[in-house]
């Protein structure tokens, strides 16, 4: 199992990270954990830009050789940007999850929110119980 988790980002049980940007947005991608369940990525859905989010909502879908998973968005918001780069190079989620694999980023409504959100030490915790 890949230990590659960021202590600056904010994370979901679903496998996504956060990045509070400090100025009421916030970046979304998923995780080292999951790219790696997920093997060669190949294709991304990314959201709508200015879509209103609900949290917990679908917001993206990762497709890879070995299966297709819907990435959920954490924190209620609208899509403010998302990563045109992936829809030619989907595989930048394999090879730098945390930096150029990010997929959008939303201005959120509350950002109280981010508190309800794991630490880096709470989802090692939630990735280690899921090995069992």
């Amino acid at each position: 199992m890949s230990n590659t988790i960021p202590t600056n980002l904010k994370y979901t049980t679903s496998h996504e990270w956060v990045r509070d940007e400090g100025d009421g947005t916030v970046t979304l991608g998923i995780t080292d954990h999951a790219q790696e369940l997920l093997g060669d990525v190949v294709f991304v859905e990314l959201p709508d830009l200015n879509k209103t989010m609900k949290t917990g909502e679908g917001c993206a879908v990762v497709e890879s050789v070995k299966a297709a998973a819907d990435v959920y968005c954490p924190l209620a918001g609208e899509i403010t940007a998302v990563n045109t780069a992936l829809a030619e190079q989907p595989d930048l989620i394999n090879n730098d999850p945390y930096g150029e694999g990010w997929l959008c980023k939303v201005q959120v409504q509350n950002k109280t929110d981010l508190t309800t959100l794991l630490t880096a030490e709470d989802y090692k915790r939630n990735v280690e119980s899921e090995a069992i």
